[in-house]
């Protein structure tokens, strides 16, 4: 396991990954090459109820400064610039878009043996700021985020978690929505290269009395090709096929369906991606 209690983000993250991560409802081509000079290029197209999207990013380190620049057929320029070390323990990340001025935010992340520390500022005349907070080890961390409107002065969000990490399972639960819904969750990976797993899900929301109840899995068939499932109690059905064409091309083919109106046609995604 990793050394230090990790980022508020990071509570449940397995879990949720294997849930939605490569999902895709819709069709989508998304192809990445990674030149000699160190540079990544990654070129998506996305058709979605008859609407074509697409957007060019590109990866770029040089020395501590992480480049991460994207352009998509709107013409709105993502710019993010992620700066190591700046400090001890210490990173930050700028990011904005152009044409919206107002997208701006910067965040400093601290990162210790025993805590991790990040606030986060917009940018612009009536600034949000969020700040989260864990403590604990790679065993067991407690945390809690909160957001906060300058200009209203009132708490936008507050969240607490907790999770429990084995080197073959994580378990945690989330108070979230200002106390509204209550999310936990288990993963158990069932081979040594954690390909393969079972995790199940339930969400609670007091306001309303709904439970949604989700399991899912992962299975490696081989070293090249790995199918994932999960349903809720909803009705809600998803499935992928992730299989690895030639060395760094992996074809991921999803579908989703909603088992309660079997008499609607299932929507199906493709995605084709080449990762370095």
């Amino acid at each position: 396991m990793s050394k230090g209690p990790g980022l508020f983000t990071d509570i449940s993250k397995k879990a949720r990954d294997l849930l939605t991560k490569d999902y895709n409802a819709d069709q989508k081509l998304s192809i990445s090459t990674f030149s000699a000079s160190g540079v990544a290029l990654t070129s998506t197209a996305v058709n979605k109820g008859g609407l074509s999207t697409g957007d060019v990013a590109a990866l770029y380190k040089y020395k501590n400064v992480l480049f991460n620049i994207k352009v998509d057929t709107g013409s709105n320029i993502t710019t993010a610039l992620t700066f190591t070390e700046i400090l001890p323990s210490t990173q930050a990340v700028a990011s904005f878009q152009v044409p919206d001025y107002n997208s701006g935010k910067l965040e400093v992340q601290y990162l210790h043996d025993h805590a991790t520390f990040t606030t986060a500022v917009a940018l612009n005349q009536s600034p949000s700021i969020d700040v989260t907070a864990t403590i604990g080890t790679p065993s067991i961390v407690f945390g809690a985020e909160a957001g906060y409107d300058t200009t209203s002065g009132n708490f936008t969000k507050y969240t607490a978690g907790i999770s429990v990490n084995k080197p073959d399972s994580c378990a945690s639960i989330i108070l979230g929505d200002k106390g509204d819904t209550m999310r936990a969750s288990y993963i158990h990976h069932l081979d040594q290269l954690k390909k393969s797993a079972a995790v199940g899900e339930i969400t609670r929301r007091f306001s309303t009395n709904e439970n949604t109840f989700t399991v899912g899995a992962s299975y490696a068939i081989d070293h090249l090709t790995v199918v994932k499932a999960k349903l809720n109690n909803h009705g809600k059905l998803g499935a992928l096929l992730q299989h690895e064409v030639i060395p760094k091309s992996i074809l991921t083919i999803s579908s989703e369906v909603d088992t309660k109106e079997l008499e609607k046609n299932p929507r199906f995604g493709l995605a084709i991606a080449l990762k370095p």
